[in-house]
């Protein structure tokens, strides 16, 4: 019986130990190994550190798995190798990966498809990126004594923040053309540095995020998502309700614990679905910065889209209290991404998500065809980082009159240019809640009687509007390529 043959292990990927994988199956297997074998090591020698076996000085560090795709040249789309007058030739593409027993639904799905659209063969080995002891074991180091904290750097690697950044994702390596491309917009301590942070400001851990997210920007949205996520838990139509302190409640079953005492920065809440197919939301509060900060991270959970419903200051007569804003476009005047996407660069809006959100709006509102403009209006929404900006309005008047705004917000903009960043479907649905350019500022009296009124139904279209585009996501139409740059890494 002749011995099958396995295609030779490529030349210029920065790993050790590659081995062919005839399955995208067989390639989360072997990743999953060595990344636990890899977990393990970190841990003993962690434990051997804190006993006083380990002398200082160079070891041989526990590494990161590492992916590589190799594309035969007929099916070759690197555009830029024309650009810079090179032949087309088979590619080699890769990255390193991080808890790929977390991402494998995302990763099989991905990898069948660049297996299938071009002719991709899988190889996995080991990275030369070491595992940082605190990625590995993140309370690592609560029990360590002050002297034993201060040794570490002299047993084991820490994070290299001048590695972990964003050069893939805003298209710094467009012209590098030496050894493998990104096979993804994430290395695997950039992931590791977010799926930490995401826990720090959600008090929910990086697992129980769904694929489908809404952002909000006030506590009574959050009441109202905890109210309903009983009553699906219940109704069997979710299988868990989650809270921060992943306080986790089933079917039949009283809370897994009592809620957080101190709630953290961004607290997120989850509906949980099979496969991550469910919602969460988050509460990002008010502000570009906790918007740009919490967008980061998730970015790396590779959600399916994201949508900021909150409310809005009206800027038109026309507009009631209550009423829907669909953004349209941007006036990003919050500042906090222009060195890493410069207010030149438009933001395109994305038509399956404003078809849905839409739909969502006639469907949820009830309202006739011919009647919607009448409560919904599609126009420009400014992002300022001035919750005061009334205070200066002589100074902005005219740049809201020239951009033809029709409302102003503080984490739309932002939301929006950290989706097109990270090629996350991205869309915004605010609610008019004041016009203080016609008399109506928003004071507690009249806040209250807006959420009254608004706040359930708005909820109820931001969760329809996920029915649509959840839709759209299985059948394979709702990512588009407008938001895909030039020489795309393959991973989605």
């Amino acid at each position: 019986m002749t011995e099958k043959t396995h295609p030779k292990a490529p030349t210029g990927a920065p790993a050790d130990d590659l081995k062919f994988c005839e399955t995208p199956d067989a390639a989360i297997a072997r990743l999953t190994y060595l990344y636990d074998a890899a977990i393990s090591a970190v841990e003993k020698r962690f434990e051997d550190y804190v006993a006083g076996r380990l002398k200082p000085g160079p070891f041989a560090a526990p590494t990161y798995p590492y992916l590589c795709a190799e594309v035969p040249a007929e099916r070759s789309i690197q555009t830029g190798s024309l650009a810079l007058g090179q032949i087309t030739s088979t590619s080699l593409h890769g990255a390193s990966i991080t808890e790929p027993a977390l991402f494998a639904n995302y990763l099989k799905d991905q990898l069948q498809r660049i297996c299938e659209s071009f002719e991709a063969k899988l190889f996995v080995g080991r990275s030369k990126t070491p595992i940082p002891l605190t990625f590995a074991l993140e309370q690592a180091t609560a029990t360590l004594s002050a002297q034993q904290r201060e040794d570490l750097q002299h047993y084991f690697y820490m994070p290299n923040l001048i590695a972990t950044n964003d050069v893939i994702v805003d298209g710094g390596m467009i012209l590098e053309r030496g050894g493998a491309l990104p096979l993804s917009l994430f290395t695997a301590e950039r992931t590791d540095y977010s799926l930490h942070r995401i826990q720090h400001y959600t008090a929910t851990k990086p697992e129980h995020y769904q694929n489908f997210i809404l952002f909000t920007n006030y506590q009574r949205y959050v009441d109202e998502f905890v109210e309903r996520g009983r009553s699906l838990v219940e109704a069997g139509e979710i299988e868990a309700l989650i809270e921060p302190g992943d306080r986790i409640t089933r079917k039949g079953a009283a809370p897994s614990k009592p809620p957080l005492a101190k709630q953290p920065q961004m607290p997120a809440y989850h509906y949980v679905k099979g496969k991550h197919a469910g919602v969460t939301l988050v509460n990002i509060g008010v502000g570009p910065s906790n918007a740009k900060t919490i967008t980061d991270h998730l970015a790396v959970l590779r959600p399916h889209v994201w949508l900021m419903i909150g409310h809005c200051g009206g800027l038109r007569r026309t507009q009631r209290l209550g009423d829907y804003v669909l953004a349209h476009a941007y006036l990003r005047e919050d500042n906090v991404l222009d060195d890493a996407l410069p207010p030149s660069i438009p933001l395109p809006t994305i038509a399956e998500v404003q078809l849905a959100m839409t739909a969502a709006v006639e469907q949820v509102g009830g309202i006739p065809k011919g009647q919607l403009k009448e409560q919904l209006r599609t126009g420009t929404v400014v992002t300022t980082g001035d919750r005061n900006w009334e205070l200066d309005f002589e100074k902005i008047a005219v740049r809201l009159n020239q951009s033809r705004a029709i409302a102003i917000d503080m984490e739309s903009a932002t939301i929006a240019a950290n989706g097109f960043r990270y090629r996350v479907p991205y869309g915004t649905l605010l609610c008019v809640s004041d016009r203080p350019l016609h008399g109506e500022i928003k004071l507690p009296g009249m806040a209250d009687a807006f959420y009254q009124a608004r706040v359930a139904q708005h909820l109820e279209i931001g969760l329809r509007a996920i029915e649509l585009l959840r839709a759209e996501a299985e059948g394979g139409t709702l990512h588009s390529r407008k938001l895909r740059s030039f020489d795309e890494p393959f991973l989605r």
